[in-house]
């Protein structure tokens, strides 16, 4: 194997000054996010999210962004999952989005609410029917002998649901992640990255500093 240490790369983006950057962070991540799209990144909406459990071990686990706006960040998962459980008992939350084709990084630090039920129903029937059979099939993040019995599991669903709407499930939610605090990276020539945060402040607006890299 190539020695590990003697990887790296050269980053060459310009320069990026703060007063390049939109006030409103969530105007700053919505214009990078569609400069990411617009690239053509493989899974641009895809994030690292990162929780505790109560013994304080970090997890992580990459899932699908499906909404932000103002208001916050917006995913979805059955409720019984390990990283639910662990926002059940902690509703801290840390998000990275990983764009590094266009050397970039965003990092959201915040908090958890879940979404009401008629959020997450609409949501649920936009997704296409095998994947809402795989919702009901999959008992996530619980041990399983096989792929067969999984798949066992997934056509006894497809059996169950084969005429009609498929219901919602009552152990499929989602979550709104608001935010504290977010951070743009991008990558700079001999590891001199740019990195901006903002910070919200008690009276809901956001101060931006510049951070060493």
């Amino acid at each position: 194997m190539q020695d590990l240490a003697s990887l790296r790369r050269q980053y060459l983006s310009s320069a990026l000054e703060q007063g390049a950057l939109h006030a409103d962070p969530i105007e700053q991540f919505n214009l990078w996010l569609a400069e990411t799209i617009k690239a053509g990144l493989p899974d641009p909406t895809a994030m690292t999210i990162a929780t505790v459990d109560e013994q304080g071990q970090p997890s992580q686990r990459i899932v699908l962004l499906k909404d932000v706006d103002t208001k916050g960040f917006v995913f979805y998962t059955n409720l019984g999952s390990r990283k639910a459980q662990e926002l059940k008992h902690n509703n801290k939350i840390s998000l990275h989005f990983p764009w590094h084709h266009l050397n970039r990084q965003v990092k959201v630090c915040g908090h958890v609410e879940e979404l009401s039920t008629a959020q997450v129903m609409k949501y649920f029937v936009s997704r296409p029917k095998e994947s809402q059979l795989a919702a009901w099939a999959s008992k996530q993040s619980h041990p399983i002998s096989s792929r067969g019995l999984l798949m066992a599991q997934f056509n006894k669903v497809k059996h169950k649901f084969a005429n009609g709407e498929i219901p919602l499930p009552d152990f499929w939610g989602g979550y709104r992640v608001i935010a504290h605090e977010i951070e743009f990276w991008q990558g700079a020539e001999h590891r001199l990255h740019d990195r901006f945060v903002y910070s919200r402040q008690a009276d809901d607006q956001w101060q931006i500093q510049r951070l060493m890299p």
